[in-house]
């Protein structure tokens, strides 16, 4: 029989000599958290977080969680932080008034989705894996109110999407390009309000500019974008969802193979761009195009993205913070105002429109990276998308998923994919 330990709160910090402060103390059967009261609610959740993470790291993996300062954010930072990879760990609830409880469950429910398709090796997860696993969680929460398309392989040539078959074409597992309608009101004539463009790559190898070991090693999670924004659909409609939303996922494998594409290629879009592939590892890019332009031939109220498209937006703000690109003030505003809402972390990097002009080629009308090399990487890759955006001044934001994953156990996250940003997109949908 399994030990289950208790995990007790305590609102008894005391300074001691030298602020030796320990923040967790042990017995038999229980170990106590000790938390010092403070206004800044934030900063004593991430606490609890790296109490959780503490705990799971000492080998104590069945707690129950008493005592009468247990809520609702509180349990949930101590699950992000306890929880690994390898799922060793079992957490008993306290109780939770109805709708506080259903709103935890579905929060695990979803996000520990996220985090596990996230975290699952290549081998168990392609393209067709990950469609069908969002389509599973989609349509349980959507019920009658959802409906899905997916254009596959050739087709996707012959129907135009050239920018994920160019990516996906020297793999055999075939990229997809997958649609969800989410219409509760069953009037096809609903305007959308948001259309959500999701990068999908399952593994990233950087093709024939091929990554590192130790670049490539955390490629199995390049599609955290697409899993993301899942998981936000999701849990936006467990939250009462009732406005139209479509989800573009793009999704394929980058590798190397007969058929993979070319340094010097050149990819013509719908739209009429036209653009030469000077890096086969700036892929997400190439794809994530087709989405966008589709996504503007909607003509929603407001287009968001997710990828983890870039390593310059994670050397800027780290492996805590999502990065934001947008040309609309307010749409940034509204985010983070829902990022705070949620205890989410998301930071705006510059976007203008002298970055737009940094993607010169001598044979198509852009290229897929800046020139000189030593711009400002992620805000050029931004800047890259919005020749797919119609309008790309309003209502269209980018978010540069540095937070979806952390490489190496830390002191809030085992190693591994984390979920954040799902909760905050939700937010955002259901306002």
């Amino acid at each position: 029989m399994k030990k289950i330990i208790s995990v007790i709160i305590l609102f008894d910090y005391q300074e001691k000599i030298c602020n030796d402060y320990s923040l967790l103390s042990f017995s038999l059967n229980s170990v106590t958290i000790h938390l010092k009261p403070t206004t800044d609610l934030f900063a004593l959740l991430r606490i609890v977080q790296t109490a959780a993470r503490k705990i799971s790291s000492y080998g104590i993996y069945n707690v129950i969680l008493t005592g009468e300062h247990w809520d609702l954010e509180k349990i949930w930072f101590f699950w992000q932080g306890f929880r690994d990879p390898k799922c060793l760990g079992s957490i008993k609830l306290p109780d939770l008034p109805e709708l506080e409880r259903k709103e935890l469950e579905n929060r695990i429910k979803i996000i520990d989705w996220v985090r596990n398709i996230t975290n699952a090796p290549s081998n168990e997860i392609n393209p067709e894996k990950f469609s069908q696993k969002a389509i599973d969680l989609l349509c349980n929460f959507g019920l009658k109110n959802i409906n899905h398309f997916m254009i596959k392989g050739d087709d996707l040539l012959k129907q135009g999407y050239s920018g994920i078959f160019t990516v996906g074409r020297g793999s055999a597992r075939h990229p997809i390009f997958l649609v969800f309608d989410y219409n509760p009101s069953g009037d096809c004539k609903t305007k959308t309000f948001a259309c959500l463009v999701g990068k999908g790559v399952t593994f990233d190898s950087g093709g024939y500019n091929l990554k590192s070991f130790s670049s490539m090693k955390s490629m199995k999670a390049d599609m955290g974008g697409a899993a993301i924004l899942v998981g936000s659909l999701a849990l936006s409609i467990s939250r009462g969802l009732q406005k139209r939303i479509k989800i573009f996922l793009c999704i394929a494998d980058n590798v190397i193979g007969a058929n993979a594409c070319n340094v010097g290629d050149i990819i013509r879009y719908r739209n009429g761009k036209s653009v030469e592939i000077t890096n086969t590892d700036a892929e997400g890019r190439l794809i994530i195009a087709d989405g966008l332009i589709d996504a503007s031939k909607e003509n929603p109220e407001i287009i968001i993205d997710a990828a983890t498209l870039t390593g310059a937006a994670n050397i800027a703000v780290g492996s805590d913070y999502h990065a934001v690109f947008s040309f609309d003030d307010k749409f940034v505003t509204d985010l983070i105002i829902s990022s705070n809402c949620e205890f989410e972390l998301f930071w705006r990097l510059p976007l203008a429109e002298f970055h737009r002009q940094q993607l010169p080629s001598s044979f198509a009308d852009i290229n897929n990276i800046a020139s000189p090399y030593n711009t400002a990487g992620a805000s050029t890759a931004a800047a890259f998308l919005s020749y797919f955006v119609k309008n790309y001044h309003k209502n269209w934001l980018h978010i540069d998923c540095s937070a979806s994953y952390c490489n190496s156990n830390g002191n809030l996250w085992s190693e591994g994919a984390t979920g954040v940003g799902v909760r905050t997109i939700a937010n955002l949908l259901n306002k």
